[in-house]
């Protein structure tokens, strides 16, 4: 154990050390992130960051930590890697369209369904036993992926903010996997603390002011592990182990929940980029940068705290801690406007039962 932290501490090490080598590689190859309406950078920055934490976390599992992983799976693993890199480093450089983002996401995850053969098979749902996916086992795999690649990259607007949520729900979900959850795989909390120090390493230089941005090839090559790691755990998807990574990654999966449900009400098209994301919306009410960024921190260590909650508790526990975070969710989304200043309905509700109640 000594001998694996130590060579966690060295992945962050060199993580650190590439990072600003591939900063001046952003700017050879053209990945510059010039400032616009919906940036908030006010100079050009380098972008494809995630070069830095993909090339450290590969040194990690190929070289450094390279006896703990079955080889089959990391050489499949590695390869939807590339697809996904590949994919983040084009749209850094050219700019993709959104449908071919997806392409990208979308091959990617057929490997680690296919050659990998990470996927869910059956899932355990309160009050009515297991199901086994069967055939829907590939579409339900490939959503899943999608969804948290998608939802990483859609919370990447500020320094810092996609990395430092990433860190702690990645360290999360391997605390989880390594004391709580049963099972023997215990190299799958291992690979998850290699991307920890990757983007501990990283982190240094993308926090406000950055000096480099994570770009897509960092977001989406975040997100897609975070997929992956999350799937490991899910192979048998019991209540417990399918709402913990749900409720671990709470703040990108809330901002992508509630911007499409607010693009939808407004009727727009859902891949339509705004300025009304949770980061956009504290900064508007008058906190700064840095500010925003830790205030994001902490919403995403209260999620984590509660993810560590659910493995203590008994069935009826977590069906009450669910009822519990889903209503506390709504009402600080409401307070601060993430769906339209107009439409709060909850504390609208609240308001009018207190009216009623007064007058009794």
């Amino acid at each position: 154990m000594f001998n694996i932290i130590v060579k966690l501490f060295l992945t962050m090490i060199i993580a650190a050390i590439i990072t600003p080598f591939v900063r001046k590689l952003a700017f050879v190859l053209g990945a510059v992130d010039n400032p616009n309406a919906r940036r908030v950078n006010k100079k050009p920055m380098p972008t494809v960051g995630g070069l830095a934490i993909f090339l450290s976390f590969t040194f990690s599992t190929f070289v450094l930590l390279r006896p703990q992983f079955p080889t089959h799976e990391l050489f499949s693993v590695f390869l939807a890697e590339c697809i996904i890199i590949l994919t983040g480093l084009i749209d850094d450089i050219r700019e993709l369209k959104p449908a071919q983002k997806m392409l990208g996401i979308f091959i990617a995850s057929l490997v680690v369904y296919f050659l990998a053969g990470i996927k869910m098979t059956y899932v355990v749902l309160p009050f009515f036993g297991s199901f086994q996916l069967g055939w829907l086992s590939l579409p339900v795999t490939i959503f899943w992926i999608l969804a948290i690649t998608n939802a990483v990259n859609l919370i990447d607007g500020l320094d810092g903010l996609a990395t430092g949520v990433s860190i702690i729900a990645l360290f999360t979900m391997g605390v989880i996997g390594y004391f709580f959850l049963t099972t023997t795989d215990t190299y799958v909390s291992i690979w998850i603390f290699a991307m920890v120090a990757s983007l501990l390493g990283f982190l240094p230089h993308n926090f406000h002011p950055a000096k480099i941005f994570l770009g897509d090839t960092g977001a989406l090559f975040i997100g897609f592990m975070i997929a992956v790691f999350s799937l490991k755990g899910l192979k048998n998807v019991t209540f417990v182990s399918l709402i913990i990574p749900i409720v671990i990654l709470g703040v990108p999966i809330t901002d992508t929940v509630y911007a499409m449900l607010r693009r939808f009400l407004n009727n727009r098209p859902i891949s339509q980029a705004d300025r009304h994301h949770l980061h956009h919306r504290l900064m508007q009410l008058g906190l700064s940068h840095r500010q925003t960024v830790l205030v994001i921190y902490g919403l995403s260590l209260v999620f984590a705290f509660i993810a560590l909650l659910y493995p203590v508790s008994s069935f009826w526990g977590g069906i009450l801690l669910t009822i519990a975070v889903v209503i506390g969710l709504e009402l600080f989304v409401e307070s601060i406007g993430l769906v339209g200043e107009n439409r709060q309905p909850l504390l609208h509700a609240i308001q009018h039962l207190v009216k009623r109640l007064e007058k009794h």
